[in-house]
């Protein structure tokens, strides 16, 4: 039989039932596609208005620090600087920001005698324990309290004006309503408990940090909240603190730099192990830390009648004879006071684009944020002004916003410091400066490569990873206590990872990327759980780079192969790939707030511009050649994009703009360092070959030029019109300030020239060699003309520094082994009595061993520890550069082997070089590996009112 035969019709109501059920589907496909869209507009609109609600916190923010900055400009104006005399300074405070027993100085007029306080502690400022004293700028007084002024006295503010106070208080009468919902309580301030160890404890909220109640966030997750402290825990420490979301509003701020220390971190006896910086205020006294030894050598001596001092560096006897003068007054036991004036960091030349990445952000404020060295810089490239962080005490390697856009997370890498130079995370409030949370000392072991706050719960939880040997991802709850909580950690990968970020709609997922690999945790009950990338047949990337996230919820991936790669939500496999969108790798990638992505090219230097269906748009723009290639991208205003190179640069442009550079550094170590002698300007010198005069009142570059040869050493002529090159080859040369065009080239050995000089009339040169010679040339026809007359021999080491007399008769040198020789330049022969020299005025005092820079050495000095010393120009003021990557400040001369400095943090390498501007008003310091140019503000009595 046929089977067709047996074959039934369908029956009509079976069709029908068929039928029905197909349109059911359809109608449930089409709803469920309608539903996904709606919600994924609705999700759109709620990121839309909690950007619009961050901008507006941050405006009010901003305005409210402009208003209390004018309120003490105007305060400040009213009060004559004589008040500022007489009063009780500040004790000086060690490396944990606790005040000790301690000399300090009274200053009387213009006297200063020696007082002991070992019962009073200064309370106007929250001092940072990782970091030695340091400025930032912008600050000023706090409100309706006794401030310490640079002078180590307090000076009281004034009332501030009727009409700003009243906009003050109402804009803080509301802010204050939210607090009262939270019903917070603020603990009362107790007795202090002089010389112990403090903690001061935050009270409870469930913030996730922000100054503002986060009450009306339209992201409605509920963020993981703080374990409430015991009322009686609160009792027992010896300081207010009053909470971030409701107290640190009823004061005023102490200017656009920073809160005073009462508002966010309590008082100025800062948490041992938190550490936290208020780097705004105008003097944090002198602090020796573990790392560093206190001032005055071991087994000094003075022969009273033959006139000098004898001590030893290294095991090698140093004489010094006493100027005639000075011989029947001077002692050994004599302790030179630190200086009334102070430094102030007033600006940050350089950008680490090098090897570090996602680094490059705008706040709401308008103002970039990214690092350099120790220091991260608060950049406001309209206003033409910075601020800085200053509580890291090595190099910050990672940085990373809160949600609420105030916070900022960044992670450093291992410095000198036994404790605070472990690698760890600061917690941090962009607005005030002040160090909320230190995560991970001591659990860190390398160095923090990248870090990521939690989006889809509010930023409750940080991701970190250290660089350790597996490369450990670590999950933290760090609003739990002062050092956080943390979660759970686990093995990441065998091989580099350079990127860590939270998915911005699913809470319990991470991603992590770099080499050979891109990875999605899982959070499940305080574990992670990893899945990692399908490649399938593709090839697989040897670097996965950079990620980025889709407003769909898709992950977006670029490698080294130059693809784009975008991977499902929720999967781990690949829905779209890209491939050849850049030539070379694809370093950044950046999703705009409409959806389009932007894509960097680390070898192409190009941006392009995708869809959000990741269609090329036809719009490309291309980074400068001479800046490097893209490292990273960040949104700017508006259409702006702002761009970090590989050749630590900072740009500013948009496919439709070209780009220009706002920021700029060197990109290998740095070395030479030389101010003008009439202008307010200074030039740099590295091993990347280029030199660069930069002018320290516009803060810009004004020339720069690829020398082709590794710098090592410069000076300018008396006249300002001829800058002098060594280099690490042995070859040096002169070259035309202005045209830069050369003028004379000789070449003296094979080793670097470590240090070159001018005579004082400009007719002589002095260039001493790695080779432990000094060579002396004539110089004539307005320096087109130099011919060598003699070399100084001598020294059995390479020579570190030299300086000339003032009249051009004598020259003293030191050397690598700590030898002190002197010559006479006219016969190129060594001055054999040293004596004979002891009352010669010198032109310059950059020889670290000499009578008038004794007193820089610390206890214990091993002839290394200090790499340089400059004096100010009217012979006040001493500034050295040492290996803790400090700047010191003391008085000239610093003749007594006890001498006092003022300590100053930024670098995270060794100080290579320092130099007074030739006003006085500002010095210049250079870090050697961390190629940093840091420019300080002298304050002094004349000045630091007005500042």
């Amino acid at each position: 039989m046929d089977v067709r035969q047996l074959e039934q019709p369908m029956s009509p109501v079976s069709s029908a039932d068929t039928g029905l059920c197909s349109a059911s589907d359809e109608m449930l496909e089409h709803e469920n596609e309608a539903l996904k869209e709606r919600v994924h507009g609705l999700e759109r609109k709620v990121h839309e208005q909690n950007d619009e609600i961050l901008c507006l916190r941050a405006t009010l923010a901003d305005v409210l620090r402009r208003l209390n900055s004018l309120e003490s400009f105007t305060s400040k104006g009213r009060e004559s600087p004589s008040g500022a005399r007489g009063r009780r300074a500040s004790p000086l405070r060690d490396r944990e920001g606790i005040s000790h027993p301690s000399t300090v100085f009274e200053e009387k007029g213009d006297a200063s005698s020696l007082i002991d306080d070992s019962s009073k502690n200064d309370e106007s400022r929250v001092t940072s324990p990782s970091q030695t004293e340091t400025l930032s700028e912008g600050s000023c007084d706090s409100s309706n309290r006794e401030r310490t002024s640079t002078g180590g006295s307090r000076i009281p503010t004034r009332t501030p004006a009727l009409h700003s106070s009243s906009i003050l208080r109402e804009s803080r009468t509301r802010l204050n309503s939210q607090d009262v919902r939270n019903g917070e309580p603020t603990p009362d301030r107790k007795s202090r408990r002089p010389h112990s160890t403090i903690i001061t404890k935050r009270s409870s909220h469930q913030s996730t940090g922000s100054l503002f109640d986060n009450d009306n966030c339209p992201i409605h997750y509920k963020p993981i909240t703080s374990p409430k402290k015991q009322m009686s825990s609160l009792s027992s420490r010896a300081y207010d603190f009053q909470s971030p979301t409701s107290a640190s509003m009823h004061k005023r701020w102490s200017s656009s730099s920073d809160f005073s220390a009462q508002g966010i971190m309590g008082s100025s006896n800062s948490l041992k192990r938190l550490g936290s910086t208020n780097s705004g205020s105008l003097t944090n006294l002198t602090k020796w830390s573990s790392g560093m030894q206190k001032p005055g050598l071991r087994d000094a001596s003075f022969n009273e009648e033959d006139g000098y001092i004898k001590f030893y560096l290294r095991g090698r006897p140093i004489v010094l004879y006493v100027p005639s003068h000075l011989i029947e007054s001077y002692s050994l036991s004599t302790v030179t006071p630190g200086p009334q004036s102070r430094l102030k960091l007033e600006w940050a030349y350089g950008y680490r684009g090098k090897d570090c990445r996602s680094n490059l952000y705008l706040l709401p404020t308008g103002e970039i944020v990214y690092f350099i060295a120790a220091v991260v810089v608060l950049y406001n490239v309209e206003e033409q002004t910075q601020r800085h962080y200053l509580g890291h005490t090595d190099d910050v390697k990672c940085l990373c916003i809160h949600p609420n856009k105030l916070l900022i997370a960044t992670g450093q890498t291992a410095g000198h410091d036994k404790m605070e130079g472990k690698p760890h995370i600061r917690i941090w409030n962009s607005v005030s400066l002040s160090t909320l949370h230190v995560l991970g000392l001591g659990e860190f072991e390398r160095s923090i490569t990248a870090i990521s706050f939690s989006k889809a719960d509010g930023g409750g939880l940080l991701a970190a990873i250290d660089e350790a040997n597996d490369h450990v991802l670590s999950l933290w709850e760090w609003q739990k206590g002062e050092t956080g909580h943390k979660i759970t950690e686990t093995k990441c990968s065998a091989d580099t990872v350079i990127g860590v970020d939270f998915h911005p709609m699913d809470r319990h997922t991470v991603v992590t990327c770099g080499k050979n690999h891109i990875a999605f945790w899982n959070i499940e009950g305080g574990t992670l759980s990893r899945r990692l990338g399908i490649f399938e047949s593709r090839d697989k990337p040897k670097y996965v780079t950079c990620i980025a996230f889709a407003d769909n919820g898709d992950v977006i991936s670029g490698d080294s192969n130059g693809n784009i790669l975008v991977w499902g939500r929720g999967t781990n496999t690949i829905l779209k790939s890209i491939k050849n969108a850049h030539e070379g790798a694809v370093f950044s990638l950046l999703v705009l707030k409409d959806g389009h992505v932007v894509s960097g090219g680390g070898k192409d230097g190009q941006l392009t511009l995708w869809d959000p269906s990741y269609r090329r748009t036809g719009y490309t723009a291309e980074v400068p050649e001479q800046y490097g290639n893209c490292r990273t991208i960040a949104e700017g205003k508006g259409s702006q994009l702002l761009v970090g190179t590989t050749k630590n640069a900072i740009l500013a442009g948009s496919f439709e703009l070209p780009f220009s550079v706002i920021m700029s550094g060197h990109i290998e170590e740095l070395w030479a360092l030389v101010s003008h002698p009439t202008e307010p300007q200074f030039v740099t010198g590295a091993f990347d070959g280029t030199i660069t005069m930069w002018d320290s009142m516009s803060k810009t570059v004004v020339w720069t030029l690829d020398n082709g040869e590794p710098v090592q050493s410069l000076d300018i002529s008396p006249d300002g019109s001829s800058v002098a090159v060594g280099t690490t080859t042995g070859k040096w040369q002169l070259l035309d300030m202005y045209t830069r065009e050369e003028l004379v080239q000789h070449t003296d050995g094979s080793e670097p020239i470590q240090v070159i000089r001018f005579s004082p009339d400009g007719k002589t040169l002095a260039i001493g060699s790695r080779d432990n010679h000094i060579y002396l040339y004539q110089l004539n026809d307005d320096y087109k003309k130099a011919n060598r007359v003699g070399r100084c021999t001598g020294h059995s080491s390479f020579i570190t520094q030299l300086d000339w007399s003032e009249d051009g008769s004598a020259i003293r040198s030191n050397s690598g082994d700590h030898d002190v020789l002197f010559w006479n330049p006219n016969t190129c022969r060594q001055i054999l009595q040293p004596s004979q020299l002891k009352d010669v005025q010198w032109a310059t005092d950059t020889c670290r061993i000499s009578f008038n820079s004794v007193g820089i050495w610390p206890e214990g000095a091993d002839g290394t520890d200090i790499n340089n010393c400059a004096r100010s120009h009217d012979g006040s003021l001493l500034v050295t550069g040492d290996d803790f990557g400090t700047v010191r400040l003391y008085q000239f001369p610093a003749s007594n082997i006890k001498s006092i400095g003022h300590i100053y943090g930024g670098h995270s390498s060794h100080v290579t070089n320092v130099a007074f501007m030739h006003e006085d008003n500002r010095v210049i310091s250079i870090g050697g590996k961390d190629m940093s140019v840091l420019q300080w503000k002298v304050l002094n009595q004349k000045n630091r009112f007005d500042d």
